[in-house]
């Protein structure tokens, strides 16, 4: 049992490196989105968000979040940051 935990310890920084190039990779995708309308617009017309509306700060938020989480800047702070814009996400809509 302490060979398989001393393992998986090993694993540990290249896991949490995938979990967080994965997680910005979705809030770049979610961010772009809604400010630049790529890869697809926001449904239903597939168009952008207003710059100063609630959705287009989100976009910001997530667009340059997820890039800073991406190269690995602030990671903390911006981690902080965007799952406070998630969890008023989650309870609004």
């Amino acid at each position: 049992m302490a060979n398989l935990v001393t393992k998986w310890s090993s694993w540990a920084p290249y896991t949490q490196s995938l979990l967080r190039i994965t997680s910005a990779i979705m809030f770049i995708t979610a961010g772009t989105m809604k400010l630049f309308a790529f890869p697809v617009g926001m449904p239903p017309n597939g168009e952008t968000a207003q710059l100063m509306s609630q959705v287009g700060i989100g976009g910001i938020l997530e667009a340059f979040g997820g890039l800073l989480l991406l190269i690995g800047l602030f990671t903390r702070p911006v981690a902080f940051l965007l799952a406070g814009e998630m969890a008023v996400a989650y309870f609004q809509f």
